[in-house]
């Protein structure tokens, strides 16, 4: 069975949610999964066949410095898995996201997509279902 580690830091609770359900996707993909605070989170909570990283918007649509210090600071245990990248945003268009991403990438990360982003809290089916459906994407 695949093991997926989702780590994720979260100022208002939408990116914790989001990471709930895209654990549930997961899940139903037959992973198995584990949802880390990155305020929790430790050298082994990479220990995982994929990974995926959550982050709000932070700042002038930054990653929180909690998640870039994580991946700092773990990059080479990082670099052989496949990688999801999410988080939720409320003013602004979501750019953080297209930047992450495009940085990442830059360093030969292998990211799921072009990550997933979500406006303010995962509330509705279609958002949970969305959160759901890029969980299973990452694990399979």
């Amino acid at each position: 069975m695949a093991s997926l580690n989702i780590i994720y830091y979260s100022a208002t609770g939408n990116t914790e949610e989001m990471a709930k359900y895209i654990a549930q996707g997961a899940k139903d993909a037959g992973a198995d999964v584990k949802v880390i605070n990155v305020e929790e989170a430790d050298e082994k909570s990479v220990n995982a066949d994929f990974l995926a990283f959550g982050s709000p918007a932070a700042g002038a649509e930054e990653i929180a410095p909690e998640i870039v210090e994580f991946i700092e600071s773990n990059k080479d245990k990082i670099f052989n898995k496949t990688v999801g990248l999410f988080g939720s945003y409320d003013w602004g268009t979501g750019v953080f996201m297209e930047s992450w991403v495009e940085q990442l990438t830059s360093e030969n990360f292998s990211i799921v997509g072009e990550g997933f982003i979500n406006h303010l809290a995962a509330d509705d089916n279609e958002k949970i279902e969305k959160c759901k459906e890029y969980g299973r994407k990452i694990v399979l």
